[in-house]
């Protein structure tokens, strides 16, 4: 028998891997389809066994067979385990094969989770449950009402018209969400600027220069070469003299995906809008975001329009104010006459940053080494919490630049998995996201004894950070600037929500909250970026070992606030945006390139190209699950200023303070109202004023 023939599929064995986590190693392309259409063919099974269960429905018999989708032996959860390593490999290491056969199965998991969500004998036993139930706990309730709900919010009170239609628009919307996102990953690889002159890199930083030779090598090519990745965009547009090279690289970033090609997603997005709209009315909502925010903090739409035009109020006077700096910066340096573009203003907001600061990113790099700061995060994390992390080498990974550690609680017990994908690379998406491979809940010992805390195993996370951070070169270890050390912290607060989880039901467990609440334990964590206890931990100069000097720590948290509001009101014409398109009552006909321009017009602060396009690479709203939740960011930060100002007050380490946040935030997932946990943490509801506060808005 020959070795292909002896091999068995990884997904269907156990994984003998420390800690039970996938066997990246041994999982081949074929294997995910097979997997994927066995783990059907078992939530068949179960459903059937459910449905046909002559005993009365409870919540013991149907809610938790339903949520838990296990019986103890993991039988149940192959669909959701080998998805899960399917669908986020897509996003961090894909290829064109890998992409095919996400195109063939999208529409087969669709139908599958239509089919299961549209069963009207599985709805009965829930309805029926709903309506008769035994007492329940917190945390059972909120897992019946999400249950039920998310039924209902799945078409299941609809009749058979109603519910062979909204079959037709999820299993469409799935499969063109698929297609934004691939469109917009080739575009983004497809662009490269090739420069065989070294004149033309006049300005550029060493490590910017440096990165551009190792591209250019990795693509067989002389000289350097620059992409549309963060890590090489941002630097060539902050400190590139050659305005026209910078004009070049803009117009590439901001015009992606509407080009005369395959790639356009301009028809997409405008059908995506219409089809999600319609699922609203189909479901008895007058617009997608008044679907939406019925499981949101805001609530409504009127509570997001509120905030944002809150933050206009506050805010936009002092952005006009950035911007007409940076103008006058431009003008003194190249004459009264000069017209600034969307491709220089970070160029010349550079210059205005060093003439009032005398700080900028590059000279941040060289005491921000990669390994230094995971040393500080990490170091974060234990000061605060007492967890530590090592390094596992035995655990598989699915790149070489993954690094894999185990996590150990204060009390020195096995807490989470924890990977970090660091670097930018051809085949992974821009950006930076947190995500699990294996979520959090209380197993059963023995499946035929009710819960109870001496039948449960606690089934511990499996998360992951992927970032495009700074890449290491021939001469230099990777260097970060501030900006990706915030990034790193973001995506970390994050990971923090996922391993600090501690619920019974793995739907409720970790980031499963609101999404208006989940960028709170996120945006958290970027408060210690500029904190000077926190900097002198582990911000130490590659080459010498100097400590970040106390001076220019100074002049970080002095120039903390630079263009602030112009950031924010950037941010709020994202979420004008966003509702501007899913408040829609009837059918989206406009052309969307206008239609954007005249939606964020009120948060302008800078005038806007005409040719250019943030709708069709907007990935949160059409692809990512943002859609009429964009705003979510900003209402965060309102709670994340908050909270932190909390931590200034009884000390940022302070780790009673930080234990209150783990027990009230971090470990409770959504069992409750995330209004109820934040003042459970606090004792009050949050106020703006802290966010004013911080960003100097108000004294």
């Amino acid at each position: 028998m020959n070795e292909q023939q002896d091999r068995k599929n990884p997904f269907f064995l156990p994984y003998n891997t420390p800690h039970d986590v996938a066997p990246f190693d041994r999982i081949r392309l074929e294997d995910f389809e097979e997997a994927m259409l066995e783990g059907i063919r078992r939530d068949d099974e179960q459903i059937e066994k459910l449905i046909n269960n002559p005993e009365k429905p409870t919540f013991d018999n149907t809610i938790i067979s339903v949520d838990d989708e296990k019986d103890g032996n993991g039988y149940y959860d192959l669909l959701s385990r080998v998805s899960g390593v399917f669908f986020n490999l897509l996003s961090a290491e894909t290829n064109d094969e890998m992409d095919a056969l996400a195109q063939k199965m999208s529409p087969i998991l669709t139908k599958h989770a239509n089919d299961i969500r549209l069963n009207e004998r599985l709805f009965e036993r829930i309805k029926y449950v709903h309506r008769h139930h035994r007492k329940l706990t917190p945390e059972e309730k909120m897992l019946l009402d999400n249950c039920y709900d998310g039924f209902v919010r799945s078409g299941a009170l609809l009749d058979a018209a109603g519910k062979e239609r909204l079959r037709q628009l999820t299993e469409e919307a799935s499969m063109l969400g698929l297609q934004f996102s691939q469109n917009l990953l080739k575009e983004n690889k497809a662009f490269t600027l090739h420069i065989t002159d070294e004149a033309q890199l006049d300005g550029l930083p060493d490590t910017a220069r440096e990165a551009a030779v190792q591209a250019a090598k990795e693509q067989g090519k002389e000289g350097w070469v620059f992409t549309l990745d963060f890590p090489s965009y941002s630097p060539f547009m902050t400190y590139s003299t050659q305005r026209e090279l910078r004009r070049q690289m803009y117009m590439a970033k901001n015009t992606e995906c509407i080009h005369d090609n395959t790639e356009n997603n301009l028809e997409i997005c405008k059908r995506l809008i219409n089809l999600r709209r319609e699922m609203a009315q189909l479901l008895g909502y007058k617009t997608y975001a008044d679907y939406v925010l019925k499981h949101r903090m805001a609530g409504n739409v009127r509570s997001v329009y509120k905030l944002l035009n809150d933050l206009i109020s506050a805010y936009k006077p002092t952005a006009r104010k950035e911007v007409k700096a940076i103008e006058k910066m431009a003008q003194k340096l190249e004459g009264k006459d000069f017209r600034l573009e969307p491709w220089d203003f970070s160029y010349y907001s550079h210059k205005l940053q060093l003439e009032k600061y005398n700080i900028d990113a590059e000279m941040l790099r060289p005491y921000f080494e990669l390994s230094k700061v995971i040393d500080g995060v990490f170091g974060l994390a234990n000061r605060l919490y007492g967890i530590t992390f090592r390094e596992n080498k035995d655990i598989p990974v699915y790149h070489p630049d993954v690094k894999a550690y185990e996590v150990f609680d204060k009390d020195g017990e096995y807490l989470a998995v924890f990977y970090a994908d660091f670097h930018p690379r051809q085949g992974k998406q821009g950006g930076a996201w947190m995500t699990e491979y294996q979520g959090q809940w209380m197993e059963r010992i023995d499946t035929k004894k009710p819960f109870a805390p001496d039948n449960c195993r606690n089934v511990r996370p499996h998360v992951s950070v992927v970032m495009n951070l700074t890449k290491p070169t021939a001469e230099k270890p990777a260097l970060l600037t501030l900006g990706e050390v915030e990034t790193f912290l973001h995506e970390f607060g994050h990971s923090l929500h996922g391993m600090f989880a501690n619920t019974r039901f793995e739907s409720l467990s970790g980031t499963n909250v609101w999404w208006d609440f989940v960028e709170l334990p996120s945006q958290f964590m970027e408060n210690f970026a500029v904190e000077k206890e926190f900097l002198r931990t582990f911000a130490f100069h590659y080459e010498t070992g100097e400590p970040l000097p106390d001076e220019l720590i100074d002049r970080i948290v002095r120039s903390r606030n630079f263009n602030v509001a112009y950031a924010c009101m950037r941010q709020v014409s994202f979420g004008l945006l966003d509702m501007a398109y899913y408040t829609k009552k009837d059918a989206f006909t406009d052309d969307i390139i206008p239609f954007e321009k005249k939606a964020w017009e009120k948060a302008m602060v800078t005038e806007q190209l005409p040719d250019t396009c943030m709708t069709v690479q907007f990935s949160h709203i059409m692809a990512g699950g943002y859609a009429a939740g964009y705003y979510s960011y900003k209402w965060a930060e309102v709670l994340d200023a908050d909270a932190f100002a909390v931590f200034k007050k009884e000390g940022i380490f302070n780790q009673a303070t930080a234990q209150r946040f783990r027990d009230n935030i971090l470990s409770k997932g959504g069992t409750e109202n995330p209004m109820t946990l934040y003042k459970r943490f606090k004792g009050s509801e949050p106020t703006i004023d802290a966010l004013l506060k911080r960003n100097g808005i108000k004294r």
